[in-house]
Parts: C-alpha cells; structure tokens; sequence
C-alpha cells in the first residue's frame, strides 16, 4: 500500500478568503457588525428599546423601537444618532444617510427573541 499524502486540504485561511469573497456572506458580515456599533452611540435610557431591523436603498437604517415615544424621542435625536455613528461606518465603509424609527417591528424582534 502506498503512503498517503495529506496535501488537497484547504487550510482555514483558503476556506474563509473564499467564504468573504460572497458579497451576500460579506455584506451580512458588515451589517451585523454595524448593528453590534448601534448601543455604543445611544443614550443609556434607549439601550434596550431600540434595535437595528434592517438597511434599506440608499443607505436607510429601520431601527425597531419598543414604543412610538422611544421612536419620536430617537427621531428629534436622529442628527446626533448619524453623527455619532460616523467613524463606525467610515470603518466598515458603510454609507449611512439616514435612521428610520418604527415601533412596529418592535413585536417582531420581540417574537423572535421569545422562541
């Protein structure tokens, strides 16, 4: 029997390099990243009423909010929000230009968390 040679494995760097060369893989990377950045840049008393939903075209982030008032008070704070979110987006080289606040996908981030 002849020796077996142990040279057609993908080393781990080869299998992540193909895996980031997906641009769907890559961009689902740097958007949850981005939302991991969103309670660095909140108030403390906004912490656990708001979560990042979805991006939209155009560079739109829909941001659930546990109740209409969060949505308003984070919608009058809405330039300070993108100002403060600045240097995480030059980061990822995300272009964000604006924040939408909607109390009603609070219930479906709630459900999720709950199953």
């Amino acid at each position: 029997m002849g020796k077996v040679l142990y040279t057609d494995f993908e080393g781990i760097e080869d299998i992540i390099g193909s895996m980031m060369s997906n641009p769907q893989l890559k961009k689902a990377i740097t958007r949850t990243n981005m939302y991991k950045f969103w309670d660095n840049i909140l108030p403390e008393k906004h912490k656990n009423k708001s979560k990042p939903y979805s991006m939209l075209p155009g560079g739109v982030m829909v941001v659930a909010c546990q109740n209409p008032v969060v949505a308003q008070e984070l919608s009058l704070s809405k330039v300070i929000l993108l100002k403060r979110f600045e240097p995480y987006m030059k980061s990822l080289r995300i272009r964000l230009t604006d924040i939408k606040f909607d109390p009603k996908k609070w219930s479906i981030i709630d459900n999720e968390n709950v199953q």
